[in-house]
């Protein structure tokens, strides 16, 4: 299977469309990772108030064992920095859910930046490209085949017209001289048809 043409003009384009197309993938994959690390920064006071709340509600935790030890009064004590203690827990579970929304956010900013340009490229590039390559052996296929110059040359008289410009036209014209079986002119037509779609006899 041949992946790009023989000749050099149309192979060069081939390339040079297949590199941009990689490129304009690379190019929209690193915006969208740029994308999600700039998302991710809003996700730092989220950490600080988790970080916070965690070390808060510790600290009335410990507070709160210390006071449960003092005689009489630790029940009355304890039960206040209990409640205080799990607010500072409510503190950290919001800041985590804040940084987890963020992160959400992030994960479907950053897929739709990859996805749509990615496909939009797709679109463009890889129908023609794979249509190409389809053809290109197709007709490489009907070259080898018996009678397949004969196809090829039908394949140049009724394709556009520009592409034989610049043959020297046999006497009563190509089609007559196709008709005619003409080797010298069937030789020229399916050249000009493989050499249409890049491919060398």
């Amino acid at each position: 299977m041949r992946l790009y043409a023989q000749t050099p003009a149309r192979r060069n384009r081939q390339v040079l469309v297949d590199l941009i197309a990689v490129a304009v993938i690379a190019v929209a994959v690193w915006v969208a990772l740029a994308v999600r690390g700039t998302i991710m920064l809003l996700a730092e006071p989220g950490q600080k108030v988790e970080s916070s709340g965690d070390s808060l509600a510790r600290e009335l935790d410990q507070a709160g064992d210390a006071a449960a030890d003092v005689p009489f009064v630790g029940g009355v004590l304890e039960k206040p920095l209990r409640s205080a203690a799990d607010a500072g827990s409510g503190f950290a579970d919001a800041g985590a859910s804040f940084q987890e929304t963020v992160g959400q956010v992030a994960d479907v900013v950053t897929a739709a930046l990859i996805i749509v340009p990615v496909l939009f490229v797709l679109l463009l590039w890889l129908p023609p490209r794979l249509l190409w390559i389809r053809r290109s052996n197709a007709l490489r296929r009907l070259a080898v085949a018996p009678g397949g110059a004969d196809l090829l040359a039908l394949r140049a008289l009724t394709g556009p017209p520009g592409v034989l410009d610049g043959l020297p036209v046999p006497s009563g014209g190509w089609a007559d001289a196709w008709r005619r079986g003409d080797p010298q002119a069937i030789t020229d037509l399916s050249t000009v048809a493989l050499e249409h779609v890049g491919l060398r006899p």
